[in-house]
């Protein structure tokens, strides 16, 4: 069994890290810069260089391509929650982060990793640090990477919204204007310095959003950032061949996905009334269930995994045809994101035993990509033997990272 990193840590992190709960806010001194984006800071903990070292050798056994990381551990690291503005339907709004920074001087890229699927607003990055992933995602910064992991609108210093799930726009917005912020905070505010190289990253929602962010930079953002690599991890990347995918099975496991889809649809102006979809009780539970307090586990408990019982008949049969449904299928194209010929090296990461998003929908947007006219050099799937849904994040994460050190580590 893989014993999770957090139960290597738990006990000594608060002897072996330095804490700081110094709060600073921008402009709010003499002599400080105006930042367009950073509103406030705040030191969360530092690491030092041989207490990464030492935890990640531990992980050697349970994950052996951990090995090639740790050659690469140099700094020690500070993490910072940040706040910062960007927009969301034509509004100002404040959303919030982690950035990881190594201590030691020098210029150093970027790597955004963006998490997945969540409901609670506990389990924010910037609420919950200290989460397996996100641990590992933060001493990823010892290697000589700026790390940031956005909370997404609806979580952080924005959960006083709904999350827009699946959202092409407010996801990418929220990300790139993040990154403007980070660029304010090392730039103003910290001794180190940074370059223009980004590597993204992501898994599941967040491998959705990794290659939904790719897309946009290379058509809208290629001058401000330099973008050198994008991993994406198990992501629904065809949003209405996940659905076609559902309706199709006897039994779904994780009907809260769905769930979490229509509601963030229906908050967004979606005219289909959630009553044409899913049959009561589940059509009103859908309505009031994602609003941060509950889990996807407790969701699950109050839906149902099987199909005909969760989805109204006309939906699961007429889902294509139906006039009724047309907005559903509209919004599901206008979220989508289909290959491209692509700049991008590009890696695309599935489990071979994942029933949550089928493994076929990273198959089929590989093929895409060759086919739009992607080398074979520039595009890679790699499948995670083996593995499902929840398995596969780790393994994910490390292969993304190994080869995001293989191309920094070539210049």
């Amino acid at each position: 069994m893989k014993v999770k990193i957090l139960s290597y840590i738990i006990a000594a992190i608060f002897f072996l890290s330095v804490s700081s709960s110094c709060d600073l806010l921008k402009n709010g001194e003499d002599n400080k810069p105006l930042d367009n984006y950073l509103v406030a800071y705040e030191s969360q903990k530092t690491y030092l260089h041989a207490f990464i070292q030492a935890i990640l050798e531990q992980q050697v056994i349970i994950y052996p391509e951990i090995d090639a990381i740790v050659d690469n551990v140099e700094h020690g690291i500070t993490i910072y929650k940040i706040t910062y503005t960007t927009n969301f339907d034509g509004e100002d709004r404040l959303a919030s982060g982690l950035v990881c920074v190594p201590i030691t001087e020098g210029a150093y890229p970027v790597l955004s990793y963006q998490n997945g699927t969540n409901t609670l607003h506990s389990k924010a990055p910037s609420v919950n640090p200290d989460s397996e992933l996100f641990i590992l995602l933060e001493f990823m910064a010892s290697t000589g990477f700026i790390v940031t992991i956005p909370d997404y609108f609806g979580f952080g210093d924005a959960d006083d919204m709904f999350h827009p799930y699946l959202h092409k726009e407010s996801t990418v917005q929220s990300i790139i204007d993040m990154q403007h912020a980070v660029k304010e905070l090392v730039t103003n505010y910290l001794e180190i310095d940074i370059t223009e190289d980004l590597y993204i990253s992501g898994y599941s929602q967040g491998g959705w959003a990794t290659l939904q962010l790719q897309k946009a930079i290379e058509d809208e953002y290629s001058s401000l950032f330099n973008l050198k690599a994008s991993a994406c991890g198990a992501g629904p990347y065809d949003l209405n061949y996940i659905n076609e995918y559902v309706l199709e099975q006897y039994e779904y496991p994780m009907p809260y996905f769905l769930g979490y889809m229509f509601n963030s649809y229906i908050n967004l102006g979606l005219a289909t009334p959630a009553s044409e979809v899913f049959k009561a009780p589940f059509d009103s539970r859908i309505l009031t269930l994602f609003d941060g307090t509950n889990s996807g586990e407790e969701i699950n408990n109050q839906l149902t995994p099987r199909v005909n019982d969760l989805f109204t008949a006309d939906f699961i049969n007429g889902y294509y045809t139906d006039e009724k449904f047309a907005p559903i299928v509209s919004m599901l194209n206008e979220n989508s994101i289909s290959a491209w010929k692509t700049t991008t090296p590009t890696m695309l990461l599935h489990g071979t035993e994942d029933t949550f998003v089928p493994t076929m929908g990273s198959n089929r947007i590989f093929q895409d990509f060759l086919n739009a006219g992607v080398g074979i050099n520039d595009v890679v799937l790699i499948p995670l033997q083996g593995e499902n849904h929840q398995s596969g994040i780790i393994p994910s994460g490390i292969a993304s990272i190994n080869w995001f050190l293989e191309i920094k580590n070539e210049e």
